[in-house]
């Protein structure tokens, strides 16, 4: 008879991995401790066949994000555990990471620990984008599989750039995989569940209960076990737990005739009751360690857990032997972990709930004491008791800027504790300041301008004059910030820098609310200020505010010198980082206003670029929406979609929302696609009272013009054009068509061109003017200026004009000479609604467009790609990642994305090996 009960014989891994091999020749991954005792994954051919499928696909450079679900033990981990050994095998980079319960208000540690990276200085958005590039330039070296447990307790940081890994696998060769339980229930879980490939791991069949339990027990069960067995509902950890504990108890005996016969009743009730008896056997002291690294989470570093328990790491080894024997913790990649998560639940739950509390807060000392991280500190605070001790007020004293950069949800939940303890008293101003600035990163402009109040009554603190100067502006209130800051700079004893960069701000908010003469009074006093106490942040900002203010009047030219003596000045300092993105992003506008366009677009592309780089979604946003109405005015209206929906809106100041939205549903008006133009109309909404965005109103006049509201068009563009200059051809237009007074229109362009001699002014004062005199010379003139000014739609629509009053007055040479030249200008846009609405008319005067080649738009194949699209693929195609690609070209990593997500789609192929054996091809052919 084969012995299963001497505990030295089970003990040793050898000799029960070779019983093992006897019983069952063909092994996989249900792992019992440290002894790594493998067998066979019964019952889950099917899914193992599946996840297999998902890395040949792999080898052959297609990518793909699947999630694995099931409760908990069922066999998901075990299931992800093979698909990584067999990538692995294949020489796959495979990085995985884990969520954990208590860094859930901590974000992106899970991809942190994966991708064995470090949380950027500017924040978490940084962070995220830096997490991207890394994968990205992962990929390009070749395939990868990246793997997230325990996704139901990641941060909601962590699910978002899962979700945009997920949209990026079909162009790399990526294995995203998440593996999560069904609860707790979360909408953005659920909309990550929808939008990509699930396994939802079964529980066990009878026969493959039957088979693992004897696997396990090393011996046919009999039917005492076997019903046991049922009993646990066909999940896999309970099965091993259960019988582990039986053959711990003796409980199981293995006949000669290799039958398993259950020789006890007093058995484990349930899971958790399987897994108290495992811990168990173990000594106190063992005990004791463990329930100090459960306090740590499922994973942690060893030395962690010596600085708790106040010892040498070389003193625990012992017990730490002794657990991983015991198949209680194994090796992980940042030091040891729990070998499954309810083990660890096991014991942190064993500790009354209020003795817990406290020894999280003498953990969070240890670990402060020892040096740890402050991500590691962190978690240990948020889950201690609300009794804040003195050391805590010092620590975010000292740690709480770069707490509310990582994890402003958890700056929030600490500094709201500490700022109300009496310790916190002398250090309240400073503390108020950090949390006025977590709750304004969350977009709780509310709470932050009601913190920043309570902390000016502690004293006049820059800092929080800053963060409710921002809440106001963004809730349009800045009229009260004035008033706040008229209180500031009458206080005495106000240092000069602090006067300074009050001074900047008054400036702003008087910008803010329209009053141009204070705001330039008030930047050139705080820049004088300023330059005498050396302080170049207030300096570049009132320099800022001063360029604003000339843009604002047209003196363009007057803004440029202006703009370069800001950055000037600002370069180098890291506190100016976000002004000098700010100032490079209205450069690029001024460029565009000084008709310097293609200087415009690089400028913008760059600032673009570094915004990525850097992780600032606000400047991205700004400088993405200024590129693309660069774009559009230039023609490139292809590269101006791109654009449009790289960020999400609620990533974007709503104002740029409603300009990108605004560009795009233009486009495809133009382009005589009405549905795809109402979705972004749509999205955009209305316009808010006082606020006239130039795109958005065009769009939404041209879509009442082509539905035949052409007076109600005209009534949109009237109400904007005093604010928005490029609403006055239109207006002028419509109103002539209608027979309305266009002289308020025509004055007006006329006056700007005066004001600013470029040549889109004189085309538009030009165009204004021919339409009302019937002058179709004047209209070619008008072309000639608007081709000056690299705006090509501007030009066909003043060609198409004069065309018509050629024709009218029966100048037909040249009436069809200015039509065929408009005609080519919109051909190579796209606009067929105009093209189509301009021949119609020159048809109804009895004029033909000559003899013509006739070019449609490809849709598919080489022929349709983009010059940019082009420019990419040729990169694609010599191995290059995203990230590399956009540094080449300054463009976003979205932006190489969606132009790779293009050019996949246009080809038909899956994936960018495809998309270069297609180039070969091509240029074969």
């Amino acid at each position: 008879m084969i012995s299963v009960n001497k505990r030295r014989t089970l003990r040793t891994p050898r000799l029960f991995e070779i019983r093992m091999r006897l019983v069952n020749p063909v092994f996989a991954l249900y792992s019992l401790g440290v002894r790594a005792v493998t067998l066979r994954l019964v019952g889950r051919e099917r899914e193992l066949t599946r996840l297999l499928s998902r890395v040949d696909a792999l080898a052959e450079g297609r990518g793909a994000a699947l999630v694995v679900e099931g409760e908990p033990g069922i066999g998901k981990t075990a299931l992800v555990k093979a698909l990584c050994e067999a990538a692995a095998g294949r020489g796959f980079r495979v990085c995985k990471g884990a969520g954990d319960e208590l860094g859930r208000s901590l974000p992106l540690l899970p991809l942190l620990d994966a991708l064995a990276a470090a949380r950027s200085d500017s924040g978490a958005t940084a962070t995220a984008e830096r997490l991207l590039a890394r994968v990205d330039d992962l990929c390009a070296l070749g395939p990868v599989v990246l793997v997230l447990d325990d996704l139901h307790w990641a941060d909601a940081a962590t699910v978002a750039v899962w979700k945009r890994l997920a949209r990026l696998v079909p162009q790399l060769p990526l294995l995203l995989v998440g593996v999560l339980r069904p609860l707790p229930r979360r909408d953005d879980l659920a909309a990550l569940r929808s939008g990509v490939e699930r396994l939802t791991v079964p529980a066990l069949g009878e026969a493959a209960v039957v088979e693992l339990v004897g696997a396990l027990a090393g011996g046919t069960p009999d039917d005492a076990l076997a019903r046991l067995a049922a009993d646990a509902g066909g999940n896999p950890l309970y099965l091993v737990e259960l019988v582990e504990a039986l053959i711990r108890g003796r409980a199981v005996a293995v006949d000669a005739d290799g039958t398993a016969r259950l020789t006890q009743t007093d058995l484990p009730a349930s899971l958790s009751a399987a897994i108290a008896d495992r811990i168990g056997f173990l000594s106190a002291d063992v005990r004791r360690v463990l329930v100090a690294a459960a306090l740590l989470g499922v994973g942690f570093p060893v030395a962690d857990l010596a600085a708790v328990l106040g010892t040498r790491v070389v003193d625990l080894l012992p017990a730490v032997q002794d657990a991983t024997v015991a198949g209680v913790l194994e090796d992980g990649r940042i030091g040891l972990s729990f070998r499954h998560p309810l083990v660890r639940a096991a014991l942190y739950d064993e500790v009354p709930e209020s003795a817990r509390s406290a020894w999280h807060g003498e953990a969070a000392r240890a670990l402060a004491d020892s040096g740890a991280g402050v991500d590691r500190v962190t978690r240990q605070l948020l889950a201690a008791d609300d009794r804040v001790p003195a050391w805590v007020t010092d620590w975010l004293d000292e740690h709480g800027a770069t707490l509310v950069a990582h994890a402003p949800e958890a700056a929030v939940d600490l500094l709201g504790r500490v700022v109300v303890t009496p310790h916190a008293t002398a250090r309240r101003g400073v503390l108020l300041a950090h949390l006025a600035e977590a709750r304004f990163r969350l977009g709780d402009h509310h709470g932050a301008e009601t913190v920043a109040l309570a902390g000016l009554e502690h004293g006049t603190l820059v800092d929080l004059h800053w963060t409710l100067a921002q809440c106001r502006s963004m809730t349009g209130r800045s009229a009260e910030t004035l008033v706040e800051l008229d209180r500031a700079l009458s206080r005495p004893g106000l240092t000069e820098r602090d006067r300074a960069r009050l001074l900047v701000l008054a400036a702003r908010a008087h910008w803010d609310v329209g009053d141009l003469d204070d705001a330039e009074r008030l930047a050139d006093v705080a820049e004088g200020s300023a330059r005498q106490t050396g302080d170049r942040t207030a300096t570049s900002w009132a320099l800022h505010v001063r360029t604003i203010v000339a843009m604002a009047r047209g003196r363009m030219a007057e803004a440029l010198p202006l703009f370069d003596r800001a950055l000037a000045v600002a370069m180098g300092d890291p506190e100016t980082a976000d002004l000098r993105l700010l100032l490079q992003i209205n450069q690029a506008v001024t460029l565009g206003e000084l008709d310097r366009g293609d200087e415009a677009i690089a400028s913008a592309s760059v600032v673009r670029h570094a915004a990525d780089q850097t992780g600032n979604t606000v400047r991205l946003a700004q400088s993405q929406s200024a590129l693309g109405q660069l774009l559009y005015d230039a023609g490139r209206w292809d590269e101006a979609l791109v654009d449009v929906d790289l960020l999400a809106d609620d990533l974007k100041h709503p104002m740029v929302s409603r300009c990108d939205h605004g560009v795009a549903a233009l486009v495809h008006l133009h382009r005589g696609d009405a549905e795809g133009a109402r979705r972004h109309l749509d999205a955009a909404g209305a316009e808010v009272e006082g606020h006239v965005v130039g795109p958005l109103a065009l769009a939404t006049a041209l879509e009442l013009e082509q539905a035949g509201h052409s007076r109600e068009a005209l009534a949109v563009l009237v109400a904007g054009m005093e604010s928005v200059e490029d609403l006055l051809p239109d207006a002028v237009r419509l109103a002539v068509e209608l027979g309305e007074d266009p002289a308020a229109a025509v004055a007006r362009a006329e006056r700007l061109a005066a004001e600013l001699d470029v040549p889109h002014r004189r085309a538009s004062a030009a165009y204004c003017r021919a339409l009302v005199d019937h002058d179709p010379v004047g209209l070619l003139h008008a072309a000639d200026e608007y081709r000056a000014a690299a705006r090509p739609l501007s030009r066909a629509k003043a060609l198409g004009a004069a065309a018509v009053l050629f024709a009218s007055s029966g100048d037909r040479t040249s009436a069809r000479a200015a039509l065929s030249h408009a005609v080519d200008v919109l051909t190579a846009l796209g606009a067929d609604w105009d093209a189509t609405l301009l021949l119609a008319r020159l048809r109804e005067l009895g004029i033909r467009r000559g003899p013509h080649a006739k070019h449609r738009r490809a849709t598919h194949g080489w022929e349709s790609l983009t010059p940019m699209e082009l420019k990419v693929t040729e990169l694609v195609v010599t191995g290059l990642s995203n990230r590399q690609i956009g540094e080449r070209l300054f463009l976003s990593g979205r932006t190489v994305a969606t132009h790779v997500s293009h050019v996949l789609a246009k080809l038909g192929v899956r994936s960018r090996t495809d998309i270069a054996r297609e180039a070969i091809q091509h240029r074969v052919g």
